[in-house]
């Protein structure tokens, strides 16, 4: 008999019907089968509303734009450098997480953007005797962090726009102030601080119950070396009031220091606040904290509270366990290992030294966990785990996660690869992840800028976004709607509430450029200028 190719298709649901058998066991979900894929799949809590995202997918590219279907197009609402507030406050480099916040619907709200990193080359210049001045250290922090814009849907011009006379626009940066909470403030962990300066490194992050931002720092190593910080200050969940100046930043030691992703936020059953993280790095680990106490909607930001006390969990991918980082486990585990012991004496320490307690008490090692987004159909949860060149997995893969009788709060799951990196799939590096009503997952791709266009990724083009339908015909199908600049990637996709928004990042374009008169990219490409500039954009044309 003649042997027949597999298509994309066929590959990625096959995976998904072996991988879905898994859950059947312990889930009390109902059986996952062939039946899971319609839209009255027995684990959809909510129905989608939509009749679909519809457009015609696009190939990939390398044209140094931003590249989308037929019947869309894209706005720069801001851009680094550009002047935010009357204060004359400027938005940071190195865009990253966007998160919107409505003051008049869907047409004018409050936009949280991350800024993750710098690049010497643009903004704080090369060091001097390897060292910074402290006029670039200051530039350094300054751009790091995150920025509070206002931005608003202008009707006649058909263009969205920044207000930059915004009584709400602010930066959060490396040189504002921070009070710590949870096990580890004022512990001989941190130094005994009770108050930190700063925050950088800010990749993706979350929001919570409670109408806050929760921004995530990632790769805070290089920026803390840099500035001369103490690096047990950074590598933490931070919380900010987008509208209220007053509400104390802050930064919540109980869930965990490591190298953060992002935050997604849900409710156990009984009411207590769950949060899941990924660790952005090689053989890394997946987490999850459960609070002490329950969730009051009546108590508004007092419920900040909640993420004081509480457990920190590490997934065990092989017993399907959430394992509890305590210090009590911890010293059972280094009984006869002084170091150990001497190193892990409070729960301060063992959040401070998260990734290595996490390790010591049996969490499973993965492949570079970014973002992790609960579905808010059917309360399972997604893993972007991007890549890992060390196990040869070089294109990434997305994981689900069904936990123990469809609550959050459980200490057992089971689990599936949903999407596979690769030729068969058509993308490479999956990151940042977010949902549409019609329950498909939408995931920006991060193939390294020094990767792009060659070896193992040469038919990938530039980096992209890309759309997998959860429940139908189509699941776990990816369709390309979107394509990056040169060397840029995509982060932070966010819609506005109607979905005929998406707010997105367009992080690093030109990075691989090392003479300022010949760049690599040159987007936004603005009149006048052959610089390019990390920004946010604003996509339009879809169509219900």
């Amino acid at each position: 008999m003649e042997s027949k190719p597999l298509n994309r298709r066929i590959f990625l649901s096959r995976i998904g019907a072996g991988a879905t058998a898994l859950a059947v066991a312990t889930s009390g979900l109902g059986v996952l089968s062939e039946a899971a894929n319609a839209q009255t799949d027995s684990l959809l809590r909510i129905k989608p509303k939509k009749t679909g995202f519809r457009f015609t997918p696009i190939k990939a590219t390398t044209k140094d734009d931003v590249i989308l279907p037929k019947g869309f197009k894209y706005d720069v609402v801001a851009a680094y450098g550009d002047i935010i507030n009357p204060k004359k406050d400027t938005f940071g480099y190195n865009n990253d997480f966007t998160l919107y916040f409505p003051i008049k619907g869907s047409n004018r709200g409050l936009l949280w953007v991350n800024h993750e990193y710098t690049n010497p080359l643009y903004v704080e210049g090369a060091k001097v005797n390897d060292k910074y001045t402290p006029a670039q250290i200051e530039k350094l922090l300054y751009n790091q962090g995150g920025s509070i814009i206002e931005v608003y849907y202008d009707k006649k011009e058909d263009k969205w726009k920044m207000d930059a006379t915004s009584k709400y626009a602010r930066r959060i940066s490396g040189l504002t102030r921070f009070k710590l909470t949870g096990p580890a403030k004022g512990e001989k962990a941190v130094g005994g601080a009770i108050n930190v300066q700063g925050t950088f490194a800010n990749c993706s992050g979350g929001k919570t119950l409670w109408n806050t931002v929760l921004s995530c720092e990632e790769n805070f190593e290089d920026t803390s070396k840099n500035a001369g910080l103490d690096p047990t200050h950074y590598g933490w969940v931070i919380e900010v009031d987008p509208f209220d100046p007053n509400f104390q930043v802050r930064k919540h030691t109980a869930l965990g220091r490591f190298n953060h992703e992002n935050a997604s936020m849900g409710l156990a059953k009984d009411q207590r606040v769950v949060v899941y993280m990924g660790d952005d790095k090689k053989d890394a680990c997946v987490y999850k904290f459960v609070s002490k106490d329950k969730y009051k909607p009546e108590m508004g930001k007092a419920n900040s509270r909640l993420l004081d006390k509480g457990t920190l969990y590490v997934a065990d991918f092989k017993k399907g366990k959430w394992i509890p980082l305590t210090i009590e486990a911890v010293k059972a585990a280094a009984d006869g290992k002084p170091d150990l012991l001497e190193k892990f004496q409070t729960q301060g320490d063992v959040v401070t030294n998260c990734q290595e307690a996490a390790i010591l008490l049996g969490g499973t090692p993965t492949d570079r966990p970014e973002d992790v987004e609960i579905s808010p159909f059917d309360s399972t949860i997604y893993i972007a785990h991007t890549n890992n060149d060390k196990h040869g997995n070089l294109h990434g893969h997305i994981t689900r996660f069904i936990e123990k009788n469809n609550d959050h709060g459980e200490t057992e799951f089971e689990y599936e690869i949903f999407a596979a990196g690769g030729r068969q799939s058509g993308f490479s590096a999956p990151d940042n992840l977010t949902f549409d009503s019609n329950a498909n997952l939408w995931t920006v791709t991060d193939i390294s800028s020094s990767s792009l266009n060659k070896d193992a990724w040469t038919s990938f083009g530039n980096n992209g976004v890309f759309v997998i339908p959860t429940v139908g015909d189509d699941k776990g199908v990816a369709l390309q709607f979107a394509s990056a600049p040169m060397e840029a990637e995509f982060t932070g996709p966010c819609f506005t509430p109607d979905e005929k928004t998406l707010f997105l990042s367009v992080q690093h374009p030109g990075e691989e450029t090392e003479d300022l008169s010949n760049p690599t990219s040159t987007w936004p490409h603005r009149k006048g200028e052959k610089v390019p500039r990390p920004g946010v954009i604003a996509i339009t044309g879809f169509n219900f």
